[in-house]
């Protein structure tokens, strides 16, 4: 959500280019940038970036003052401008630790899955550090929130929207707003009901800004209901919200109220049904999905939303629009009341099937080399297909707010845990497909960490060892091997209890991996070897291969070349057996390598020349290389000079310019690395 420029609280005041009024509000926003703090006048630096804060009731122009302010004093901070927003519509805090990490993305700062809140703040504090950057932190529910995000750069500053004070953050002057002046709240009505009305009764005018308190949403509303209604007069207006008598309500209840009514019956279903829509992101899908009604007639009845001021326009490629945060406790406590909750349900239901199925498109039509996935593409309705895989990516990515917060809510409903499971798996796919396992980490452990929830809730415990798998490899993946290992072996006893032989083999090989990762050998080549025999057991000869060469790899870097050598000539005939001529080729130059370790270079020699041959039948260029460079250093321990100079020869020949001088073909470089410093300790020894 860190890139929303709309204003989320229906108060924009930014129309046709032109904002409206605040002169005085921001006049003393852009002098306060300056002001000195108290560290500064103690004589000391100031530790952190300045916060300037706006503060003001939801509808009060709070969010559209501070879009004016970052627009005035934007080009001073030359390396541009962060938003977030910290409330989900609902007024429910966001975690500052997604904040983070979408901040991040933003400034394409990579950052491990995984990390806890202190981790992601620092990475954000370390990558704003050298930065002089504006940041725009919108509807913040406390201080701490805004606290943990500051960065520790006094040349940033910060501008925060919330309903109050921050107490807690030194040296913060609120900007508290109220009304609009008159003429500008006058001004305001005038864009939507034309000059002609004002000008006719200007009295009329004041009394109906009068009568909304010159409060930005309000009149935003009143001028949708006089726009949509070209023969009323403003008077009739004000009449209508003075005839409401409800004293209670705020004038901005009063003013939707009115409008709300106004509507047909299935245009009012609509709106009070975009309460449900994730993170307030609408499309016209979306719409569709929860109206049970055409995209295109969606469509048309969003854009009417917009002309009315009930709802704002994205300003994106695609068709989107926001449901203004003020708005939204007022449509879910309209639609609790005149729908049922079954008929919610079935709403909530049926969007979140059409984003399965959009997922579904999004992610076939990347396999254009599958029959299958293209038949089951052209059997969708065409409303549902996108025109491109180009097209595909760039609908994920603008929609991914919407689709992870769509993800949160359903498993949070716990409902429809069926639904959130093809959800979950759906997205999973479509983002691997699209942006691949590693640019996607971060939020693919944000979902497989949702699997994890619902699988928890409904006790399926094969799902619950898949999630916990993944989860896990992402741990290894960025360096938190400890915490990956715990992972595996709670994966291991769901594999168990689920009965699933492909997931504890699995968690079985993955638990050694990360003991070798850890360095202990023993326990390595033992879970290793407990994947391996329940591979045998299944007739598995291409994993038990794989298996034969991972204990061979654990007891070569523990300096048992003996069981090292048997591992491997068992992992050779597995890749024979099942005909794998470029894996054959692989064991066959780590039998070689673990041969020279052994102090056998006459066996390596000849282990290395067969197993040039099997990387030739299988067309390895780098493999073939790699193996005459280790027969030329082979050949010189041999005192064979000129031998080892003609296979260092045909090397460089076969790589051409890729292989400069010094390089090691990537293939084998981290393996030979760790072997030679194995190697090494043990000539020490």
């Amino acid at each position: 959500m860190t890139d929303q420029v709309v204003d989320t609280d229906a108060s924009v005041l930014v129309e046709e280019g032109r904002f409206l009024g605040r002169t005085r509000e921001l006049k003393d926003l852009c002098a306060d940038i300056g002001r000195a703090g108290l560290d500064t006048l103690s004589g000391r630096k100031a530790p952190r970036a300045r916060v300037l804060l706006i503060a003001g009731r939801p509808g009060s122009g709070r969010t559209a003052l501070a879009e004016e302010l970052v627009r005035q004093v934007a080009d001073r901070y030359e390396d541009g401008v962060l938003r977030a927003r910290l409330s989900e519509p609902d007024g429910t805090p966001v975690p500052v630790e997604r904040v983070a990490r979408d901040l991040l993305t933003t400034l394409e700062v990579p950052v491990p899955p995984g990390a806890d809140v202190d981790e992601v703040a620092q990475v954000l504090r370390e990558a704003l550090a050298d930065r002089r950057m504006l940041m725009l932190l919108d509807d913040a529910a406390d201080a701490g929130q805004v606290d943990a995000l500051l960065p520790e750069a006094p040349q940033c500053l910060v501008v925060a929207v919330s309903g109050g004070p921050l107490t807690g953050i030194s040296d913060v002057r609120p900007c508290t707003l109220g009304g609009l002046d008159t003429k500008s709240a006058v001004e305001l009505l005038s864009r939507y009901t034309g000059s002609v009305r004002i000008t006719v009764d200007p009295r009329a005018a004041e009394g109906l800004v009068e009568e909304c308190q010159a409060q930005p949403a309000a009149l935003r509303l009143a001028g949708g209901w006089l726009a949509a209604r070209p023969k009323a007069a403003v008077a009739d207006l004000a009449k209508h919200l003075h005839a409401e008598g409800d004293d209670a309500a705020t004038p901005l209840a009063r003013v939707f109220r009115l409008a709300y009514t106004s509507l047909p019956a299935p245009a009012a279903r609509i709106l009070r049904l975009l309460s449900l829509a994730p993170a307030g992101l609408v499309d016209p899908h979306t719409a569709s999905a929860l109206a049970g009604c055409s995209v295109s007639g969606a469509r048309t009845t969003l854009d009417d939303f917009v002309a009315l001021g009930l709802l704002h326009a994205v300003d994106s490629p695609l068709p989107q629009y926001e449901v203004p945060a003020c708005l939204h406790p007022m449509l879910k406590a309209l639609a609790e009341s005149q729908d049922r909750p079954a008929e919610i349900q079935l709403a909530r239901a049926r969007m979140l099937e059409r984003t399965v199925r959009l997922l579904q498109s999004c992610r076939a039509i990347t396999e254009t080399d599958s029959p299958q996935a293209r038949e089951k593409l052209l059997g969708m309705p065409r409303s549902l297909r996108f025109p491109s895989p180009r097209a595909a990516a760039e609908w994920l990515r603008l929609r991914r707010p919407a689709l992870l917060a769509s993800a949160r809510l359903v498993v949070a409903d716990g409902e429809l845990d069926t639904l959130a499971r093809r959800l979950l798996s759906q997205l999973v796919r479509a983002m691997v497909a699209h942006w691949g396992t590693q640019a996607a980490a971060a939020d693919l452990y944000g979902v497989h960490g949702l699997v994890l929830d619902v699988a928890e809730r409904r006790g399926l415990h094969r799902e619950r060892a898949a999630a916990l798998l993944n989860l896990a490899d992402l741990d290894a993946r960025t360096g938190r091997t400890t915490e990956a290992l715990v992972r595996y072996r709670t994966a291991l006893d769901a594999g168990r209890r689920a009965n699933d032989p492909y997931a504890t083999a699995r968690a079985m090989e993955s638990v050694g991996g990360a003991h070798l990762e850890l360095g202990d050998y023993d326990r390595a080549a033992d879970w290793f070897g407990r994947a391996l025999a329940q591979r045998l057991a299944r007739e598995e000869r291409a994993d038990a291969a794989r298996l034969y060469g991972r204990i061979a790899t654990a007891h070569t870097y523990a300096g048992r070349y003996g069981e090292a050598l048997r591992s491997w000539r068992a992992a050779i005939a597995g890749y024979r057996k099942e005909g794998d001529v470029a894996a054959q080729a692989r064991a066959l130059s780590e039998l070689a390598r673990v041969q020279e370790y052994a102090g056998r270079p006459e066996e390596s020699l000849r282990t290395c020349q067969e197993a040039v041959e099997w990387a030739r039948r299988a067309e390895d260029v780098r493999l073939q290389a790699a193996l005459h460079l280790r027969t030329a250093d082979t050949l010189e321990h041999l005192g064979d000079p000129v031998a080892a100079a003609l296979h260092r020869s045909t090397a460089e020949r076969m790589l051409g310019e890729e292989l400069q001088e010094g390089d090691t073909p990537e293939i084998l470089s981290e393996q030979d690395a760790n072997a030679c410093e194995i190697r090494s300790a043990s000539a020490e020894d």
